[in-house]
């Protein structure tokens, strides 16, 4: 038996509960992990509202890291006793979860469970966005949304490392703090100015190449509006809600722009791909040049706390569950 935090039926944090769940033996090519932490990413919000329905009941969180207790019929390059980190995997929200040894990886040393957990979800978001979905180049001017946020933060050291000149979006002021010590270059207090207009004034009227926008339906139009002909929006999340339809014209008029939506699935879709992402944030954090923030550590019975703090963006970098 595990403990485990569950929904039996979709709605607010209220809705997250306690259970004792039965986990079996470790079948083909699965991970039997002793979970040391696991991350709470808006992601599980949505599934636990049941805006992305999942059968009834289950196992919340998606991402974790722990330590190998058996492995399964036709694992290779796992053995008990190996500490591992993975995402995409639900039942994360628990003392023991089973893993599809195909999207874990190794954790090295230098690296703590709890930074591992941290950076699995958020920090290959970060990775993908800044290495993929538009490649940061050296001299780019970039607009972070949420940059005092879990991958805002993450996003902002990845893009400064790439010589980007990073302006950030914040809240307050002790969020314009930490984005600043990532590395943000500007910093815009948008719950008291217009971020788009002032990001016009500090790239002298041309826009940034890339708007990082995990926020959505409240900064959608200023992030097209913040945006140098040609450039491009990579709208990651809706922290505020759905985004409402886009005209294709509204593209047009702002200068060719480009819009993705983009999701760690189709970023992660080869065993190569998932260790090249995670190895370099891995060997970032050992080096010294990324530094991973945890903003609250909860129990398990204390979950509702912390989707409450997430959703009320009380909270700055990374939220985990230490079982």
């Amino acid at each position: 038996m595990s403990t485990a935090v569950q929904v039996q039926q979709t709605g607010g944090p209220e809705v997250l509960e306690l259970a004792d769940v039965q986990i079996g033996e470790p079948g083909q090519g699965q991970l039997l992990v002793d979970v040391a932490a696991a991350g709470v990413n808006y992601i599980d919000t949505y599934q636990r509202q049941g805006i992305y329905p999942i059968d009834l009941p289950f196992t919340l969180g998606l991402e974790g890291a722990g330590t190998v207790a058996a492995v399964g019929e036709g694992v290779t390059g796992f053995a008990p006793g190996d500490r591992v980190a993975w995402t995409g995997s639900l039942g994360s929200y628990a003392q023991r979860t089973l893993v599809p040894a195909d999207i874990a990886v190794h954790v090295p040393e230098g690296v703590s469970d709890e930074t591992a957990a941290a950076l699995m979800l958020q920090g290959i978001t970060a990775h993908y966005l800044v290495r993929s979905t538009y490649e940061v180049k050296a001299g780019d001017d970039v607009l972070v949304h949420a940059a005092a946020g879990g991958v805002g933060l993450l996003l902002t050291q990845l893009a400064k490392a790439r010589g980007a000149r990073v302006i950030g979006t914040v809240s307050t002021a002790e969020k314009e703090q930490l984005a600043r010590e990532a590395g943000a270059d500007d910093v815009i207090r948008y719950d008291e100015v217009d971020f788009a207009e002032v990001t016009r004034k500090l790239t002298g009227g041309e826009g940034v190449a890339v708007v990082y926008d995990g926020v959505g339906k409240t900064t959608v139009d200023g992030s097209l509006a913040s945006l140098k002909i040609r450039g491009t929006l990579a709208l990651f999340g809706a922290a505020s809600g759905p985004v409402p339809p886009i005209d294709p014209q509204r593209l047009n008029s702002g200068g060719s722009l480009y819009l993705t939506r983009p999701t760690s699935t189709h970023y992660v879709r080869t065993r190569e791909e998932l260790d090249w992402r995670a190895s370099e944030l891995f060997a970032a954090v050992v080096d010294g040049s990324l530094t991973v923030r945890i903003g609250g550590r909860y129990s398990l019975a204390d979950a509702r706390q912390a989707h409450e703090d997430l959703q009320g963006r009380k909270t700055t970098g990374k939220l985990l569950l230490i079982p």
